[in-house]
C-alpha cells in the first residue's frame, strides 16, 4: 500500500505593488507577519522586494557610461547606462555574450549581468548589499512579532550553464542550513554517501519561483510549509564555488 510521506506546502502570498519608497524591510516584515506563520515555516522572499526596500534602484539619469560600457554596449546591443550599472556592481567580467555580460559580483555570484535587471522596477535594480544580513533582519522581526521559529530565503532567477531557462536561487539566507552535508548518512542499502552535498536554500528557492513566477504574477513572497531540512545558521555564501574549484571558469 503506497502512503503520503514528506508533504510539502508552497503558499504564494499577493502583495501590494511598491514603488520602493513606501517600503522598508521592517514594514515588509511586518506585512508578512500578519500572515498566519507556524513554526518552521521558510519564508521565499523575491530579491526585487528586498532592493526595492533597501533603495537599491538607480535612476537613469544620474547615470554617466563610462567608454568602456560605451564599447560593451555596441558590441551585445544594451542601453550603456544598465552597462555601467553592471560595471559598477562585478567585481570581475567573466565572459561577453551575443546580448549578455557574464560577471561576478561583489557577493560572489556568477551570473547574468551582475544581477543588475529592470523587470517590475521604475528604474535600474541592482542586488541588495548584504542579502544575507536583509534575511536575518527580516527573519528576527517575524520571529518576534509571531513568537514562531522561521527561517527566511532571499530568491533571485538565474540561467545556468549548459541548460536552458531560469531557475530561482537562494541570494540571503538566514535560520535555514543552506549546504546540507549528508557525507557519512547511509542511503537506502546502507552504503556510505561520499560526496553528498544538497543545496538546501537553492532547492526551497527554486520550489518557491513555481508560485512567485518570472512576469506578472504579482506573488513576491511564498511560504514552503513542511519541508524537512535542517534549521540552523547557514548564510547562502556557504553556496558559492571557490574560483580554484570551478572548472567552468
Amino acid at each position: 500500500m503506497i502512503k503520503e510521506k514528506n508533504k510539502i506546502e508552497i503558499i504564494g502570498l499577493e502583495l501590494p505593488i511598491f514603488k520602493g519608497n513606501d517600503i522598508t524591510l521592517e514594514k515588509l516584515a511586518d506585512i508578512i507577519s500578519q500572515y498566519p506563520i507556524k513554526d518552521y515555516d521558510i519564508i521565499v522572499i523575491a530579491e526585487t522586494l528586498i532592493s526595492k526596500a533597501e533603495g537599491n534602484i538607480i535612476e537613469r539619469d544620474k547615470i554617466i557610461p563610462t567608454k568602456e560600457a560605451i564599447e560593451i554596449a555596441k558590441k551585445i546591443n544594451k542601453d550603456p547606462k544598465v552597462v555601467q550599472v553592471i560595471l559598477n556592481e562585478a567585481k570581475e567580467i567573466v565572459k561577453i555574450g551575443k546580448n549578455f555580460i557574464i560577471t561576478e559580483t561583489k557577493h560572489g555570484f556568477v551570473c547574468a549581468n551582475s544581477g543588475v535587471d529592470e523587470s517590475n522596477v521604475l528604474g535600474i535594480k541592482t542586488l541588495p548589499k548584504d542579502p544575507d544580513k536583509s534575511a536575518e533582519v527580516i527573519r528576527k522581526y517575524i520571529e518576534k512579532k509571531t513568537k514562531k521559529k522561521i527561517a527566511v530565503i532571499i530568491s533571485d532567477s538565474v540561467g545556468r550553464p549548459f541548460r536552458k531557462g531560469a531557475i530561482g536561487i537562494a541570494i540571503g539566507v538566514s535560520g535555514i542550513i543552506a549546504l546540507w552535508d549528508r557525507r557519512g548518512e547511509k542511503d537506502l542499502f546502507g552504503r556510505e554517501l561520499k560526496s553528498t552535498e544538497v543545496a538546501v536554500a537553492d532547492l526551497i528557492a527554486s520550489a518557491a519561483n513555481l508560485a512567485m513566477g518570472e512576469a506578472n504574477e504579482g506573488v513576491p513572497v511564498v511560504i514552503i510549509r513542511g519541508a524537512k531540512v535542517p534549521f540552523g545558521n547557514g548564510k547562502a555564501s556557504d553556496l558559492i564555488r571557490n574560483k580554484e574549484e570551478d572548472v567552468f571558469r
